[in-house]
């Protein structure tokens, strides 16, 4: 059983992603330590892909910028075991299949178990393939998150009912980005997940202010936030840390206004 359950257990959960090695991995653990500092409760760590189909131009940018840079899943790895001697808010992964074939899906996941990672997510992976990780996950306790979408639909409930450590509600069709409003029918989304399920759930995709994070805390029991994030480090680079603090605070205490 992962510690994913105890990011929620403080009211609205804050999640944080924030892509690793972008532009340095010194840069991207004071961007946790920052994060985590000023409320964030969970922190989705991205495992950099050459095609991260889910991903918008920012992530995207990202992701080039930190393979540049030389970051390979094994340094992620290292990192992350050198951060939990301190961090000690649940982390998940959030990464593409191939990743996950390609190193060997149980050297993979008992890595994750060994370094402290709780869960993983993989935009890529439908629901209906879980099956391929699924009891991997299960062996090491490390949870597989499921997404559900806007065109679920009909599939929510069964989602739902299967659901561990929390569920990824997607905001809005598309890839992520910060969005300017929302119009998706979120509440009757979250009436069906809170049907068939106890898991808590977090929106995320397109969160990029404080009214946005509050009124998607009040719909769910948290925001997901990515892209605001990672356009910090675009700007600032090694500076960006102390800008997502003060960013994530700005965020938390909207939440728990």
């Amino acid at each position: 059983m992962s510690k994913i359950k105890t990011a929620f257990e403080k009211g609205k959960a804050f999640i944080a992603f924030i892509t690793c090695g972008d532009p340095d991995l010194k840069t991207t653990a004071a961007a946790v330590r920052a994060a985590v500092e000023n409320g964030a409760d969970l922190i989705e760590l991205g495992i950099p892909f050459s095609d991260p189909t889910a991903e918008g131009p920012v992530i995207q940018a990202a992701n080039i910028r930190a393979l540049k840079g030389g970051v390979t899943t094994d340094k992620i790895f290292s990192f992350v075991r050198e951060l939990r001697c301190d961090v000690q808010v649940p982390m998940v992964f959030m990464t593409y299949a191939n990743v996950v074939f390609s190193y060997g899906a149980e050297k993979f996941i008992s890595t994750c178990k060994e370094i402290g990672i709780d869960g993983l997510i993989l935009p890529d992976l439908p629901f209906e393939e879980k099956d391929e990780f699924l009891p991997i996950c299960h062996k090491y306790g490390v949870d597989l998150v499921s997404l559900i979408a806007p065109t679920s639909e009909n599939r929510i409930a069964m989602i739902a009912k299967e659901a561990e450590g929390f569920l990824y509600i997607v905001s809005s069709l598309g890839v992520t980005g910060t969005r300017t409003e929302i119009k998706t029918d979120l509440a009757s989304i979250v009436k069906v997940v809170r049907e068939n399920t106890d898991v808590p759930c977090a929106i995320g995709f397109g969160i990029s202010n404080p009214e946005q994070a509050k009124k998607m805390a009040d719909l769910s029991d948290g925001a997901i936030v990515g892209s605001a994030i990672v356009k910090l480090l675009a700007k600032y680079g090694k500076d960006a840390p102390k800008y997502i603090g003060e960013f994530v605070k700005s965020m938390k205490d909207a939440m728990q206004a």
